[in-house]
């Protein structure tokens, strides 16, 4: 239904993650080449929602600095203390003061929920519900929280394993943690909340007795088991990659693009394809890679911060790097690797060669065992080889240098200079040659040997 509420949501991104052995916070983790704080702030900004909240640990600017980073006019809350899910969502109590029809609280490691969801959950908001949780038929639901139900459906109370009944924990559909309440009322029933419970917090779950109290309904919103993944650890992290991997696997060969073996192909939640394009087995894509239609990527490249023109060959064994700009119709052969260099239209550099720090003309052939050598040990310096020219095998070019249009490199030259438009350039040591030297080199090496 059209968006007409004004919403706001809080995300939970506090959590300390100690199970993930790792010096970085949980939620920078990255899934599908984006951080799970990252994705929850997309899925956010699908569902409509104007105004986000996020909640960190003490001096956890990094986190603070990702969430901005993503969501420019996002505001962030210092949880001091850890007192449980309530105490931690009123750490936002002046952004939720602002007024809102609509206030969301989702969790930064539960990052595969998605825009359509978050949006159903909204929807129960404007049917009138006080308070929307969402839930999920849990194959194995030891350790969740369970949804108590009505006869009519109406969620009466979500209790936490550790205070369940033996019959409530026979209940199958499970908390997923995420919720929406009616923003009038949501501060007065998070105030409301006691701690009285086996693990002495202040429990976001509670909220539904709050609003039945006040004769408001509340309702559950069911999503799938994989979409309400939350991550903990490594292990849950790689079942994380795994479905997001088949999500952007699925979409983008709905959307026209062929894999072989997709189980094989590794995307990053922003790649892009135009129609038509190819990958073959074991493809990875990393952040910020856009492919033009009918573009083929042959098996084993990865490229990553790299944009491939319309009708481009790349690969096998390819690797294109940030800045790596690729016009239609170039081609990029095995054993390659291109880094913050232009390839103009019909370009080819087929084997065996680094380009980096450069500007391939259109229509310019590169040998193999071409190096551009673009670093003195202090800076980077940039290589122009115009349209037409033609660099011999085996070359070195040593930036900063140019060569023209049309301009030929013989094989095996380490060029210092300029090259003309049009001229030769051959530099390379004069070849000699020593009539017979081989024969008497042996002949006195086998002497000495006996002599031993």
């Amino acid at each position: 239904m059209p968006r007409t509420r004004r919403a706001l949501a809080v995300i939970l991104a506090a959590g300390e993650g100690t199970r993930m052995k790792s010096s970085l916070p949980k939620v920078l983790h990255q899934v599908a080449g984006r951080s799970m704080l990252a994705h929850v702030l997309t899925a956010v900004a699908e569902a409509g929602v104007e105004s986000v909240a996020v909640v960190v640990g003490p001096g956890r600017d990094d986190v603070r600095d990702e969430a901005l980073r993503r969501t420019p006019g996002a505001t962030a809350f210092v949880q001091t203390e850890r007192l449980g899910t309530a105490h931690a969502v009123l750490a936002a109590r002046a952004a939720i003061a602002e007024g809102y029809d609509d206030l969301l609280v989702l969790f930064a490691d539960t990052p595969l929920v998605t825009g359509a969801t978050i949006g159903a959950l909204r929807d129960a908001l404007a049917e009138g519900a006080g308070v929307a949780a969402l839930g999920f038929l849990a194959a194995d639901p030891f350790g969740y929280g369970r949804l108590i139900q009505n006869d009519a459906g109406s969620l009466l109370a979500i209790r936490e394993e550790k205070d369940a009944s033996e019959a409530e924990r026979a209940i199958r559909l499970s908390n997923a943690g995420l919720m929406a309440l009616d923003g009038a009322a949501a501060l007065d029933w998070l105030g409301r909340i006691g701690n009285v419970n086996a693990k002495g917090e202040y429990y976001l779950t509670d909220v539904i007795e709050c609003a039945r109290a006040d004769g408001r309904d509340a309702r559950v919103v069911l999503a799938e088991e994989t979409e309400v993944l939350g991550v903990n650890d490594r292990i849950q992290l790689a079942q994380a990659e795994a479905v997001a991997q088949d999500r952007l696997r699925r979409a983008a060969m709905a959307a026209g693009v062929t894999m072989i073996a997709p189980e094989t192909v590794f995307l990053c939640a922003d790649t892009s394809f135009g129609r038509d394009v190819l990958l073959e087995p074991h493809v990875v894509i990393g952040p910020g890679v856009a492919i033009g239609e009918g573009a083929v990527i042959h098996a084993f490249s990865h490229l990553e911060g790299a944009r491939v023109g319309a009708g481009a060959a790349i690969g096998p064994f390819a690797r294109l790097r940030p800045g790596a700009q690729l016009s239609d119709k170039t081609k990029v052969g095995n054993f390659v690797e291109i880094k913050n260099a232009t390839v103009a239209a019909g370009a080819k550099v087929n084997h065996l060669t680094y380009i980096g720090d450069a500007d391939i003309g259109a229509n310019a052939n590169i040998g193999a065992g071409t190096i551009t050598c673009n670093y003195d040990g202090f800076f980077k310096y940039r290589t122009e080889i115009g349209e037409n020219a033609f660099i011999g095998s085996n070359s070195s070019l040593v930036a900063p240098v140019k060569i023209g249009a049309g301009a030929y490199v013989g094989s095996g030259s380490v060029v210092t200079k300029d090259v003309a438009a049009d001229a030769l350039a051959v530099a390379r040591g004069r070849q000699m040659e020593k009539g017979g030297w081989a024969a008497a080199f042996r002949a006195a090496q086998a002497t000495r040997k006996a002599k031993k």
